[in-house]
């Protein structure tokens, strides 16, 4: 049973010390996770200091603009041994913040927002609304099971190399509506770990935005109108598309659906899976030709051909040269509905959802919730994410050594967090800094506005 914010500053909570593999002994571990060996990945490889840096945003006391209270009023979340969910950890420095995660190794830590308030302390206000979020990022979660009425070689929380490309064209069409549609620079997107991915959209302006903003930009991506029970998935309105639709289909979903999905998920090779394509199209004339054709040719004509591109052909063919618009718009619609990302809608329209932080370890597949470049994201390889296990052997083949700092540096971590650094927090910073500078140079002049008038 979880007990929510079973955490409180009187209590002790006491979490087992595990027995920590001498040097050498590594190499047989089980393959499994293992909760105890959290303790060397938070003592030894964990980027502390990065995460401290990113939630601090530019607040770390070194400029006189800085918010001394910033940090201290962001919500940590703890997910421990026994599922004990500890809500409403928050640290005022970043030693305060590595050494509770060192001390408690938590199997997760999830993100939350900052308040008006430190909400360690909520319990000493009175009123039922005292403690309000203020700030947060703007978030996104996609996660694999959400597209199981579309893949067939995996469903659940499995995922392979041939349903993956689903989570590659989520990224390239959020990512690329989030920066030209909408103007955001510093986006993060991670992978969960498991199933999915997360992204983080952390410009200023983002992380301001209040809950019915946030609601406008998750809809702003919304096409999903049907549900399981019916096979309609998206809703393509209008005598034209959007340009943003328009742009995700002739740039990412129609390229991945037909040189990739259509083929790796077989989409078109057996009549149950035909037929769900089928029920899409509006006139039953067409649909009944190609229920025809389909079942008196149970193969490709040519045996070099795949059955399932000569079926799209067909369909295309059939489609397309229709006079209805809502016929020829069928082809799209069905793409759409094969590849278009799935947003848990949730998640992104409230300042107050928890997401897991980057870098945590799947305790269910004991991979690093590692970031992922969407400037290359079709490379990324689930399949190979570093695991803790793997760590801790890249570990012990150089030697466990105290009180070194990078030690990451000399395993397969090491290119997640040079990527985490170079490409998102030292811009990010960079910004962070500057937008600093120019607010607290701007009150001086006003200032010296006042005392001169």
């Amino acid at each position: 049973m979880t007990r929510q914010g079973a955490y409180k500053e009187s209590d002790d909570m006491l979490i087992d010390e595990p027995k920590l593999p001498q040097q050498g002994q590594i190499a047989a571990l089980p393959n499994e996770f293992n909760p105890s060996y959290l303790k060397i990945y938070y003592s030894k490889l964990f980027p502390h200091a990065d995460l401290y840096r990113w939630m601090s945003y530019g607040n770390d006391g070194k400029h006189p603009a800085c918010d001394s209270s910033y940090l201290g009023r962001r919500e940590f979340s703890y997910t421990l041994d026994n599922d004990i969910f500890v809500r409403y950890n928050t640290f005022n420095s970043a030693t305060e913040l590595e050494n509770s995660i060192k001390d408690k190794c938590p199997l997760k830590i999830d993100i939350g927002p900052i308040y008006n308030l430190n909400p360690a302390h909520r319990n000493a206000y009175a009123g039922d609304n005292v403690l309000t979020p203020v700030e947060r990022e703007l978030i996104f979660d996609i996660d694999m099971s959400d597209y199981d009425d579309v893949r067939y070689c995996c469903s659940g929380a499995d995922v392979c190399l041939n349903c993956w490309p689903l989570m590659t064209v989520a990224v390239k069409v959020i990512d690329t509506s989030l920066r030209d549609d909408f103007g955001f620079r510093h986006i993060l997107w991670v992978y969960s770990g498991r199933r999915g991915v997360h992204c983080w959209v952390c410009d200023r302006k983002a992380r301001r935005l209040s809950n019915e903003q946030r609601a406008a930009v998750a809809d702003y991506f919304r096409v999903y109108k049907g549900n399981e029970n019916n096979y309609k998935k998206v809703s393509l309105m209008g005598q034209v598309l959007h340009p943003f639709l328009a742009r995700s289909y002739t740039e990412v979903l129609k390229e991945y659906f037909e040189t990739k999905l259509l083929t790796s998920q077989n989409l078109l090779s057996s009549e149950e899976r035909y037929e769900k394509i089928l029920e899409m199209i509006p006139d039953q004339s067409i649909a009944s030709e190609l229920r025809g054709k389909w079942q008196e040719s149970r193969r490709s004509s040519s045996a070099k051909e795949d059955i399932n591109i000569v079926r799209w052909e067909q369909l295309k063919q059939l489609l397309q040269k229709h006079k209805a618009q809502g016929v020829r718009r069928c082809v799209e619609e069905i793409v759409f509905t094969y590849t278009y990302p799935r947003l848990d809608m949730e998640v992104s329209k409230h300042m107050n959802h928890l997401l897991k932080a980057p870098f945590c370890v799947h305790p269910k597949t004991g991979r690093v919730c590692v970031p992922i470049n969407p400037n290359n994201c079709e490379e990324f390889d689930p399949t190979t994410v570093p695991t803790l296990i793997q760590l801790l052997e890249e570990l012990n083949r150089e030697g466990l050594r105290s009180d070194v700092e990078g030690e990451w540096n000399k395993t397969s971590l090491a290119n997640a967090i040079k990527l985490f650094r170079s490409s998102f927090l030292q811009p990010l910073l960079k910004i962070c800094k500057e937008e600093m500078e120019s607010s607290y140079n701007a009150k001086l002049q006003q200032s010296k506005n006042l005392l001169s008038w």
